[in-house]
């Protein structure tokens, strides 16, 4: 099997009720380009990053895809993936302007699409290639009820039905508003409605200075919070290891970390305790693996960012034995051939060969308004 061609796509797909909002960010569509990988056989492997559907910057992640690593790419042997990884990550003239953002999160994408043609071609599942089993439980926590946007009662109300209805028994909320004690009220309204026995996670998005968040974050404690994700700026190992030390909540971070080396320092600092790698920020499948490792020997559970809306991750989860919780947003469902499926609160393992990643119908047909 050799590769051919690299085609780009970007996906957009708009978000719950036409928009949502954390502490920092507001959202009206998710953002997905990536590459398609053709090869001599006729397999075709998909991999995708995730963005916040700003245009001009998903046009310069396909473009690195396809011009810079591209040529790099067209001749070889696509399930010589980890081989493919290290090539495309020690090519210095790319790595010269960039060993994280852009760059990094091209290799994501080419490193998932990667994967997807691998398991292909020997037609499985990800998570099967990769020593899994469908008997692993992998518990999905939902976070598409809790965002900041929401008023009190559309919150409460919404996290009601993800538990009573759809079956999840853990949520999560975010927090990070202009008024503390409002994000206080929040949370205690939640655990409220859905009694001791749900996990409640929370969200900060690094809104929090060290000094807000010790306040704050250290009054979680009142209504049995599973973590504070995020509480400050995401790359201050220092300042997450004194909170870690001052308040009884765990620690959740790692979305917005690119490289496994920012993982090590976190984790040897003692600044984590819920490790949150994602697939599409880290590059890909290969270097999420080295992070999911050495959480392990850690021994610390890694809980994964879905950049992706889960669609990899899910595969990963079923496979890796430091996972066993996954986020899940549904915003991807309808762009994806063979969407994650959640039933009574935990995922399903996917049947189909790949790694989750074929867009559906509507998504190739979109493709071309963007």
């Amino acid at each position: 099997m050799k590769i051919t061609k690299l085609e780009p796509i970007i996906l957009h797909a708009p978000v719950t009720r036409g928009g949502i909002a954390d502490s920092t960010h507001k959202l009206t569509h998710w953002g997905a380009p990536g590459v398609a990988i053709h090869t001599d056989t006729g397999h075709i492997g998909y991999g995708f990053s995730g963005t916040h559907a700003h245009l001009p910057t998903d046009r310069l992640i396909v473009d690195c895809i396809i011009n810079s690593f591209g040529p790099l790419l067209i001749g070889e042997d696509p399930q010589e993936v980890v081989a493919l990884w290290e090539k495309l990550h020690k090519q210095s003239e790319i790595y010269w302007v960039g060993r994280a953002g852009i760059t990094h999160l091209a290799l994501g994408a080419i490193d998932i699409a990667l994967w997807d043609l691998k398991a292909k071609a020997v037609d499985q599942p990800l998570w099967k290639l990769l020593g899994g089993s469908a008997k692993k439980k992998v518990e999905a926590y939902n976070t598409d009820g809790g965002w900041l946007n929401w008023s009190l009662e559309t919150m409460v109300s919404d996290c009601k039905r993800l538990v009573e209805e759809d079956g999840y028994r853990a949520v999560k909320l975010k927090v990070g508003g202009p008024n503390p004690r409002e994000d206080l009220r929040r949370v205690e309204a939640v655990r409220n409605a859905l009694g001791p026995d749900i996990r409640i996670m929370t969200d900060a998005n690094g809104r929090w200075t060290l000094p807000q968040a010790i306040q704050t974050a250290g009054r979680l404690v009142d209504f049995d919070i599973a973590w504070i994700e995020e509480p400050i700026y995401f790359d201050d190992v220092e300042g997450h290891r004194r909170l870690a030390q001052t308040i009884a909540t765990p620690i959740a971070l790692g979305e917005q970390l690119y490289m496994a080396s920012q993982f090590r320092d976190f984790i040897q600092a003692g600044a984590v305790h819920y490790v949150q790698p994602d697939v599409v920020r880290l590059a890909g499948v290969t270097e999420f693996w080295q992070v999911a490792d050495l959480a392990r020997s850690y021994s610390l559970p890694v809980v994964p960012h879905v950049g992706d809306m889960c669609q990899v991750h899910q595969h990963i989860c079923f496979a890796h034995p430091a996972c066993s919780l996954l986020e899940y947003i549904p915003w991807l469902r309808d762009w994806m051939e063979k969407p994650a499926q959640i039933v009574d609160g935990f995922y399903v393992a996917p049947e189909s060969a790949g790694a989750g990643m074929t867009p559906s119908l509507k998504a190739l047909t979109e493709i071309n308004k963007i």
